[in-house]
């Protein structure tokens, strides 16, 4: 594949296959099955895309790979500039490896307007790739607010009875926080004269500049994780969401403030990132914390799936702010990790809701009884929550509490909290829901999981014991990156020791 725009392909083969369903022509039944089968393969092949991807990339070094540049704006310097490195790579092949999962789980629950459906996540993909992929903060600006338009429209007309409120106010949310950082953005470029990312990691803000900065970023980044108290809008979002729109929701929209810290905050306002950090230990605690015992109140079980998210997405910022490489190793691989299982656990949520249409605990129970297939699906999907040792839940919690307990030792008790409290709200919803007599007249015909859905649980199965089995496969190829990041974060700390040193000596002062 040498000399191929890989990247291009990855991100623009979706805009093809959402071009190829606009001309689909004819009664609305063929419409819609060839609009089904036009998003499947054109997924597929994207995935194809992103597997090459990670098959060229070369782990030993840290600078950015496959990397393609063009004039876009040349009058302001703005250029189409796309790249991946050890911590944007794998959040490419997740996107490309959930989005044929998504199409495979709306087969038969989506009835009306599936060609408007399908086209809709086919450009969410390109938009989601294109984020992870560009390496010039305008055009990534424009896939990072590009998300919202498709995620608004699957939400506010698939969704569920108070979809257009939980649309708005997903929209709302986000806008705002994004809003501020297009000053920043703005600010970044009349400062340092420039968009390209690679070139900014390596400018040195002055500090108070980095304060405002970070200030600006960080309140877009920390609606999408979402971080306590900005999370309000994940649970009406993900309970009216469509199942295919929650999986997308969890599994890759949520890992963009994770990405965007990572790229954007520390290594560009490193000063400010160490000032803010017990800022950001604070609130991590108590989103673990509180938001694990909201979810233990709860009787939707897609709510409680929600709030375990934003309890999950806590470990991440502890683990991002640790400023070591197990820390940040660990926050990857949790995010990673929680993308699939995440994604896993609302499509169990779907399977049950297709059958039963309701999301409430109270409806089931004895489900092992009529449906062992899915019961040992959901099974494992639990047990990668909690954090069992053998599955993917296992390694980033345990990389983030040991990262955490070299920068801060309370940091790191407080955190692993959440270790127990998840493993009380996911096995208490388990119990209820799989477990017991099967007692309910309407549940006692209630079919296990078809071909279909078995198709879709198989690779989430494989890939949440690959992680958890395997977890250096991905561990190595992300090293070199993390390392560089972290030395060059602490680089710059020292730099500036030094130079307020420099000021306190006797004459030192200008």
């Amino acid at each position: 594949m040498q000399g191929w725009p890989l990247l291009s392909l990855t991100t623009f083969v979706p805009l093809i296959g959402a071009a190829f369903i606009l001309m689909i022509r004819g009664e609305k039944e063929i419409v819609a099955r060839n609009a089904r089968n036009v998003a499947l393969w054109t997924s597929l092949i994207t995935l194809l895309l992103a597997l090459m991807t990670w098959a060229n990339f070369d782990p030993r070094t840290a600078a950015f790979q496959l990397e393609e540049q063009a004039a876009w704006i040349p009058a302001f310097g703005i250029t189409y500039h796309m790249g991946v490195d050890g911590i944007s790579m794998f959040f490419v092949v997740l996107s490309a490896f959930l989005t044929p999962i998504c199409v495979l789980a709306s087969w038969d629950a989506i009835r009306e307007r599936v060609r408007e459906y399908m086209l809709a996540f086919l450009v969410l993909e390109t938009l989601m790739i294109g984020m992870f992929c560009a390496l010039d903060i305008v055009l990534f600006y424009l896939f990072f607010e590009g998300v919202l338009i498709p995620m608004f429209l699957i939400i506010g007309i698939w969704g569920g009875p108070r979809r257009v409120y939980s649309a708005f106010k997903f929209f709302l949310y986000t806008l705002l926080g994004s809003v501020l950082m297009l000053v920043a953005i703005l600010a970044i470029y009349f400062t340092a004269g420039m968009t390209d990312i690679p070139a900014l990691m390596k400018y040195a803000f002055a500090r108070d500049m980095q304060m405002w900065l970070w200030l600006a970023f960080f309140a877009s980044f920390a609606v999408k994780v979402p971080m306590w108290p900005l999370h309000t809008w994940l649970p009406d979002a993900h309970v009216e969401a469509p199942t295919a729109g929650s999986v997308i929701l969890a599994g890759v929209l949520l890992k963009m403030g994770g990405y965007g810290f990572l790229r954007f905050s520390l290594p560009m306002m490193p000063l400010a990132s160490d000032f803010f950090a017990p800022l950001i230990f604070a609130l991590s605690i108590v989103a673990v914390i509180y938001t694990s015992l909201v979810a233990l109140a709860q009787e939707d079980m897609k709510k409680l799936i929600a709030y375990s998210s934003v309890a999950h997405m806590g470990f991440v910022t502890v683990g991002i702010f640790t400023f070591n490489v197990q820390g940040i190793q660990g926050a990857i691989f949790q995010m990673l990790s929680h993308g699939v299982v995440s994604a896993a656990l609302f499509l169990c949520v779907g399977v049950v809701y297709d059958r039963m249409h309701s999301r409430l605990i109270a409806t089931y129970g004895g489900l092992v009884h009529r449906m062992p297939f899915y019961a040992a699906a959901f099974m494992v999907f639990t047990l990668a929550s909690v954090g069992l040792p053998g599955t993917s839940g296992f390694v980033g919690e345990m990389l983030v509490l040991v990262g955490a307990y070299q920068a801060s030792t309370w940091v790191a008790a407080l955190t692993a909290t959440g270790v127990v409290l998840g493993a009380a709200y996911m096995l208490w919803l388990y119990r209820r829901v799989i477990f017991g007599e099967l007692e309910k007249p309407e549940l006692k015909a209630i079919l296990d999981l078809d071909r279909r859905e078995i198709a879709v649980f198989v690779p989430l199965v494989a890939a949440v014991i690959w992680m958890g089995v395997y977890p250096s496969s991905f561990l190595d190829l992300m090293h070199a990156s993390v390392q560089n990041l972290v030395d060059n974060y602490q680089a710059a700390i020292k730099a500036e020791t030094a130079a307020q040193a420099q000021v306190l000596l006797p004459g030192g002062a200008p």
